[in-house]
C-alpha cells in the first residue's frame, strides 16, 4: 500500500505550501513510503483527487484543496485530519498503516489487547508484584498493631486499678484485725479489774 499526497507544487497560497510541506516532511522523517501527486500540471490527477474526496469533506464551493492523503484509493483526509492525528500519536490509524516494531501508538480507547482468560492487557498483575504487595501489606499491619495496642491504656490501668483495690482491702483488713485485737484486750483488762475489786472486798469484810 502506497500513500498518495496530492499537492499543488505551483500554488500561488502560502498557507497551502506550508501544510504541504509539514506533510510531506513528517512522512519523509518517519521513513514512511509516499507518493507525491501534482495536481497543478496534471489534469488527471487534480480529476481524481476531486472525484474521490468525501463529500462532507469538500468546502462548500466542491473543490477540495491541497493537501489530500490517500492510502491508494481510500480516503485518509485532509491537513486537519492529519495534523489532529498526529498530535494524538495516531498517525498511522489514520494512514491505516501498521504501526512499526517498537514505535508508541496510542490506541484508541476501547481496543486494548485481550488476554486469552478475559484479562485487559495493562491491568493483569505478574505473580511477583503480587508477592511483593502481599509482603507490604504484611509489613503494612504489623505496625498498626502495635499502634493499637498503644492505643488502648485501658487494661493497664484496669490491672492497676484492681492492684490498688486489693491494696486497700488487705489494709482494711489488718486495721479491722488491729481493732479486734485492741477490744479483747481492753475486756480482758476489765475483768482483771473486776476480780481484783471483788478480793479486795472480801479480804475487808
Amino acid at each position: 500500500m502506497v500513500i498518495k499526497v496530492f499537492v499543488a507544487t505551483s500554488s500561488g497560497s502560502i498557507a497551502i505550501r506550508k501544510k504541504q510541506q509539514e506533510v510531506v516532511g513528517f512522512l519523509e522523517a518517519n521513513k514512511i513510503d509516499f507518493k507525491e501527486l501534482d495536481i497543478a500540471g496534471d489534469e488527471d490527477n487534480r480529476k481524481w483527487m476531486r472525484e474521490n474526496v468525501p463529500g462532507e469533506k469538500k468546502p462548500q464551493n466542491g473543490i477540495p484543496l491541497p493537501p489530500q492523503i490517500f492510502n491508494e484509493e481510500q480516503y485518509c483526509g485532509d491537513f486537519d485530519s492529519f495534523f489532529s492525528a498526529k498530535e494524538e500519536n495516531i498517525i498511522y490509524s489514520f494512514l491505516g498503516l501498521a504501526p512499526p516494531p517498537g514505535s508508541k501508538v496510542t490506541k484508541p480507547p476501547g481496543e486494548e489487547l485481550s488476554l486469552p482468560n478475559g484479562e485487559v492487557m495493562g491491568e493483569a498483575q505478574s505473580p511477583a508484584e503480587g508477592t511483593e504487595e502481599a509482603g507490604e501489606s504484611g509489613e503494612n499491619e504489623a505496625p498498626k498493631e502495635d499502634k493499637e495496642d498503644e492505643g488502648n491504656p485501658a487494661e493497664p490501668q484496669e490491672e492497676k486499678a484492681g492492684e490498688v483495690t486489693e491494696e486497700g482491702a488487705e489494709g482494711d483488713a489488718e486495721e479491722e484485725e488491729a481493732e479486734k485485737e485492741e477490744a479483747a484486750g481492753g475486756e480482758a483488762e476489765g475483768e482483771e479489774g473486776g476480780g481484783e475489786g471483788g478480793e479486795e472486798g472480801g479480804e475487808e469484810t
